[in-house]
């Protein structure tokens, strides 16, 4: 009989696996939390100056450092459009989220 203990353990081990990949009712196909957003700087505004040296930067550049820098805190301030079209924005903002979170 020490097989059909086997195959009674082995069947209950089965359940227990399947079990285990059940989701749990409610959150099946439910959308992800949307991020908090803010309005990123205007095109033609010089940012509040940063805590390192960004002299010799273009303006889009220090721009996208700023918003960036402010959305490492978790409140994303990000000119989608800017960030999707000018490499100078898109290369501060991605900066200036990872200089600012390790602080």
């Amino acid at each position: 009989m020490p097989i059909a203990r086997f195959v009674r353990a082995l069947a209950a081990a089965a359940a227990v696996a399947v079990a285990g990949c059940a989701s749990l009712p409610g959150t099946h196909g439910a959308p992800p939390e949307p991020v908090p957003t803010a309005p990123p700087l205007p095109r033609n505004a010089e940012p509040p100056r940063p805590s390192i040296n960004l002299s010799g930067f273009p303006l889009p550049y220090r721009q996208g450092y700023a918003d960036g820098c402010a959305s490492a805190t978790g409140v994303r301030h990000r000119d989608e459009a800017r960030y999707a079209s000018d490499p100078n924005y898109r290369t501060g903002w991605d900066d200036g989220v990872a200089l600012c979170r390790r602080k």
